[in-house]
């Protein structure tokens, strides 16, 4: 997931290249990068070697991944804590969400076509696509509630193959703006496409953040935001990760129900909170309930930004105003105060 697009400018204090199909983006507080001229460049080493240890230890796109292995078994197995940490996340969320952010559909998007890095499957123009019809979606008859994990010791079932995508980018970033600040002691943002997660000191003012989904069909709607220190952001889109094959269309976020795509009744869904975990799953599980994910993120009490297929902007939970674009402002329960989180945490400045 993850359309935002984050344009701060490339200054000494940012460091970014391309990974997992997106960009990821480290940016230091100016004061930190000023005091130390080689902090960027270690802070994009840290990042770097965390995203190469979640991919080695998650990727379903790798026979060698330890996620795959530990599958391959058939039983019991002793995993790492890293990749311990990851399962336990993916099925926290499915927990908080009643299974609409399932981790148990990498089968379903093998049937799909999303059998490969998403560089492929979005270059392959001409390659046949496997698309099933819309009464027979590939979905597992075990899922994620029959996965098990007991401390280090997963077990997945047989037939059941996980696909850690809706929660592993998220806490990846995460991860890697804790081994930053904790490592150099700075102030750092660091963006994996649309999910944002922030650690250590903010600038004065925060944060800024661009908010824009650059689907197929052109940019969509756009906000900056400013996030406090601790502050985290991600942004999921039934616009981004589309492919095509004959006249069928196909994107990257499936209803576990049935195992196909979910209905595009929103475009985009972004949302603050104190973790990019949190923010995520808030994003996917909306996006997932389509009509009924308003209300739902209004419940928790989120700050939140909706954005339906034909641009109609939808805020909620004290998302900032947005003056230049049409904005509709649902009444919300508040919880914790204007622009606070279900946690009690402070993503606005």
């Amino acid at each position: 997931m993850s359309p935002l697009v984050e344009r701060l400018p490339v200054t000494a204090a940012v460091r970014q290249w391309s990974v997992w199909s997106t960009t990821a983006r480290v940016v230091l507080r100016g004061e930190d990068a000023d005091a130390d001229p080689g902090a960027p460049d270690r802070a994009a080493a840290l990042v770097a070697a965390r995203l190469a240890a979640v991919d080695a230890a998650c990727s379903r796109f790798r026979a060698d991944s330890e996620l795959a292995r530990a599958e391959a078994t058939g039983g019991p197995v002793e995993v790492s804590p890293l990749l311990a940490d990851l399962v336990a996340t993916a099925l926290e969320a499915a927990r908080r969400t009643d299974g609409d952010v399932d981790p148990t559909l990498a089968a379903a998007l093998d049937a799909l076509g999303y059998d490969r890095d998403w560089s492929l499957v979005g270059t392959s123009a001409g390659v046949p696509v496997r698309v099933p019809t819309q009464t027979s979606g590939a979905r597992p008859t075990r899922g994620w509630r029959d996965v098990e994990l007991d401390g280090r010791v997963l077990r997945v079932p047989s037939g059941v193959r996980l696909d850690l995508g809706a929660t592993a980018k998220e806490r990846a970033a995460d991860l890697a703006a804790a081994d930053v600040a904790a490592a150099l002691g700075v102030g750092v943002l660091v963006a994996l496409g649309g999910d944002v997660a922030t650690a250590g000191p903010a600038p004065e003012g925060g944060w800024r953040v661009r908010v824009q989904d650059d689907g197929p069909r052109g940019p969509g709607p756009a906000t900056t935001v400013r996030l406090g220190a601790g502050g985290a952001l991600a942004t999921s889109s039934t616009r981004s990760r589309t492919w095509t094959t004959g006249t069928r269309h196909a994107h990257h976020l499936l209803d576990p129900r049935s195992g196909l795509p979910v209905e595009t009744v929103w475009a985009t869904a972004s949302v603050a909170a104190t973790s990019c975990v949190e923010a995520g799953t808030a994003t996917t599980a909306a996006l997932v309930r389509g009509r009924a994910g308003a209300a739902w993120l209004a419940a928790l009490g989120v700050p939140a930004r909706l954005v339906d297929d034909g641009g109609r902007v939808e805020l909620l939970g004290g998302w900032p105003d947005e003056h230049d674009e049409p904005v509709h402002r649902r009444a919300v329960r508040e919880a914790g105060g204007e622009g606070r989180t279900d946690e009690g945490g402070a993503p606005w400045t």
